[in-house]
């Protein structure tokens, strides 16, 4: 057959994979391969093979060429079958040996004999060794050594920036403190028209900064004054459903549910599958308590997405939105049978575990996450909110401690702090842990942390320092006009300063709030009596 035949069949077999026939193009790239015996139509065929799930078949053809240990492209395609037959060890075996130090750089390969061959490469590819790093991480976290997994995803975004899924698994597995995931992030090697794309990873990673920070990131992706040539690529990112849910992610950091809220459902009326905004919906609407719309969405993700680990935590939180644990625990326990890696369902159990007092079990839930995503604070600060509810107070600031290590710059870290130094009566530190909280919240004070500036309050009043915690009582009343504990603390504050009228106010109001509170009805009595002894006193010392 001539060869321009051969080349119209090869033709046949890219257009064949093209339009997804793969049994047509396995039975074309097979009479190539045996027209020609080039290594690289073995490989068009053994890739056809691959398509079609044909993984062990596939393997055999590849490991039975002579080339497949010298080119690292028939290397690769024989461990992705593997990892397909889910034979990891082989896997590993068959990438070759190889190390990565902690920076998640690679050496000895005894690789120096290697080829790669590339026909038919496109004009800009990944790099074939950052693809390997990453397979062997895959392979690792499978064989659930989450840390050699770790170094190689790193390295595999280091040989190649535009390795996107490992940095991914990365991020989503929480492998990586805040600190280390922008160490990684200023090492990486862009090239120089992928300006927009170190900006883009940038909003990905963990969104703890002030808010003018990360505003400035999202800003730098949207900016419109670019080059002519380019702007309608800008127009096209800023309102890209990626960035837009990165976006959502940080209102939902920051406590702004209700703007979360609205900009996720203006994203998934665009785009109803996309996964990581629904996650971020989903969390969103189980803070406002929208029960029907967490009812409304476990049931289209259930139908659409069975499988998936995301659908039964969708129907975990509707049942916790509603207060019923138990099933909520089912559920959400049935998110980490499909899926152990999946951090929001492990964070779950154990919090649907602590909703109802079993410390135990809530404690069991919080470890496992914490070794499985040795990135995220939260199961560390879970843990030590649990010790706290048991009076463990020294075990409870270790923990927070280590949350802090971890990610320094989360508030909520360092108000926990500030509460279990109030309750170990060291007011002085609690002053100091609770102004730090407030210094690091990203954005201006919402209602969200009205608790914090009572509790800053609360401080201040033990140390007598009474004009300061007024200050902060008033700055909370600001934020919520209806809490029991500012008025409460306002009106004791007042009577602590003999300012009996102004106390009987605001015990008025605590208790139009709460009728029955039983500190507010005996103080409210004993400001009466003072307020009337008072009086006299006056009248006395006038006449």
């Amino acid at each position: 057959m001539r060869e321009e035949e051969i080349e119209k069949l090869r033709g046949v077999v890219r257009d064949c994979v093209n339009k997804h026939l793969y049994s047509s193009a396995i039975f074309f790239a097979d009479k190539v391969a045996a027209l020609t015996n080039d290594p690289a139509d073995v490989y068009m065929q053994a890739q056809a093979l691959f398509l079609g799930r044909h993984y062990r078949r596939a393997f055999h053809l590849l490991n039975a060429s002579k080339i497949v240990l010298r080119d690292l492209r028939f290397r690769y395609l024989a461990a992705k079958c593997l990892e397909e037959l889910k034979e990891w060890d082989q896997c590993l075996s068959m990438l070759g040996d190889a190390k990565v130090d902690e920076d998640g750089i690679v050496y000895d390969t005894k690789d120096g004999n290697v080829m790669y061959l590339d026909k038919d490469g496109e004009d800009r590819e990944i790099n074939i060794s950052s693809a390997i790093c990453f397979l062997r991480g895959r392979a690792y976290e499978a064989l659930e050594n989450r840390a050699q997994a770790r170094l190689w995803y790193k390295a595999a975004v280091k040989a190649d920036p535009l390795c996107y899924e490992a940095l991914e698994c990365l991020i989503e597995n929480h492998m990586l403190t805040c600190e280390e995931e922008t160490s990684l992030l200023s090492s990486l090697e862009f090239g120089s028209e992928d300006g927009w794309l170190s900006s883009f990873y940038s909003c990905l990673i963990k969104k703890y900064d002030k808010e003018n920070v990360v505003e400035a990131k999202f800003r730098e992706i949207e900016k419109e004054s670019c080059d002519s040539d380019h702007s309608s690529f800008t127009h096209t990112l800023k309102n890209n459903t990626d960035l837009l849910a990165c976006k959502a992610e940080y209102y939902h950091q920051c406590g702004e549910y209700q703007k979360c809220f609205e900009l996720t459902s203006v994203l998934l009326e665009k785009d109803p599958f996309h996964l990581k905004c629904t996650l971020v919906h989903l969390a969103a609407a189980m803070e406002l308590g929208h029960s029907n719309e967490l009812y409304l969405m476990a049931c289209n993700l259930v139908k659409d997405y069975p499988q998936k680990a995301l659908s039964w935590f969708a129907v975990g939180c509707y049942y916790y939105c509603i207060k019923k644990y138990d099933q909520s625990r089912r559920y959400f326990s049935k998110a980490t049978n499909l899926d152990g890696t999946f951090p929001p369902a492990w964070i779950g159990y154990g919090n649907a575990f602590a909703a109802q007092e079993e410390g135990d079990q809530a404690m069991l839930a919080y470890r496992t996450a914490a070794r499985l995503f040795p990135g995220c604070h939260l199961p560390t600060l879970y843990i030590g909110m649990e010790y706290m509810r048991t009076h463990s107070f020294k075990l409870a600031e270790q923990f927070f401690m280590q949350a802090k290590a971890i990610c320094p710059s989360d508030p909520l870290v360092y108000n926990e702090l500030g509460v279990v130094a109030y309750h170990m009566k060291e007011y002085n530190k609690a002053v100091w842990w609770f102004e730090k909280t407030l210094a690091h919240i990203p954005s201006s004070l919402s209602e969200m942390w009205e608790p914090t500036v009572v509790n800053l309050a609360h401080a201040y009043r033990k140390l007598k320092m009474y004009h300061e915690a007024i200050s902060c009582y008033e700055r909370a009343l600001t934020l919520s006009n209806r809490s029991l504990s500012t008025y409460a603390g306002l009106a004791y504050t007042y009577h602590l300063q003999d300012n009996f009228s102004a106390a009987i106010t605001y015990y008025h109001k605590a208790l139009w709030l709460k009728p029955d509170d039983q500190f507010c009805t005996e103080m409210l009595s004993l400001a009466l009596v003072d307020e009337g002894r008072h009086g006299t006193d006056r009248k006395i010392e006038f006449c």
